[in-house]
């Protein structure tokens, strides 16, 4: 039986994300995915279809009330892969009783303004030369691992080859954890890329 795992779109959300087929189609083989739009999960008033504006809803308890709403419609396990705001939403549901096996976050730089990480394995990823991603000792203060992409830039994620080395990192990791000898006993019972990692940072 295939692993669930949830992907959560950026503050775009899915309907012209066009870049997120590759992550489907490299992942659908191994995994049960499931979808959410970010702006779905927030309601978002598109009256104001700007950057700004959106930003605006998600930051001023958007992102709190969609962590509500995937907590709720999400009652299992799951893995979890998150773009940008979508990262912070999954962070955010952890704390209300999502149950995250593992949370892969994209360039969730609001992350920065976070001081308690969830109770679940977290791999972060951010572009080298994305502004706001959060400092090496925000990532020492929660003991996590920094994974930093060489000349990546926020959107980083959209790049068809970041997206197929993602890909396969997840696949084999969230695959091999599956097949452990120790996964198969409780059963019996009941390439990156340009990747550099410090761990802990």
């Amino acid at each position: 039986m295939k692993q669930r795992l949830i992907i959560l779109s950026d503050l775009w959300g899915l309907e012209d994300a066009e870049w997120m087929i590759t992550y489907q189609k490299q992942l659908e083989p191994y995994f049960e995915l499931e979808f959410y739009d970010s702006r779905k999960l927030v309601d978002l008033d598109l009256s104001d279809n700007s950057k700004n504006g959106i930003h605006a809803q998600f930051v001023n308890g958007g992102i709190d009330r969609a962590a509500r709403k995937l907590s709720r419609k999400e009652k299992q396990d799951v893995n979890v892969l998150a773009f940008s705001i979508g990262g912070v939403i999954a962070w955010k549901a952890a704390f209300r009783g999502l149950s995250i096996k593992k949370l892969y976050a994209i360039s969730s730089t609001r992350l920065r303004y976070e001081t308690e990480k969830p109770d679940c394995k977290c791999a972060l990823f951010y572009g080298e030369e994305d502004q706001y991603k959060p400092s090496v000792n925000w990532h020492a203060s929660l003991t996590l691992d920094c994974n930093y992409i060489e000349n990546g830039e926020h959107e980083m994620y959209q790049e068809e080859e970041f997206a197929i080395s993602l890909c396969k990192k997840i696949s084999k990791e969230l695959t091999s954890q599956q097949n452990s000898p120790k996964n198969e006993a409780r059963k019996h019972n009941r390439s990156n890329r340009n990747i550099r990692k410090t761990n802990p940072c």
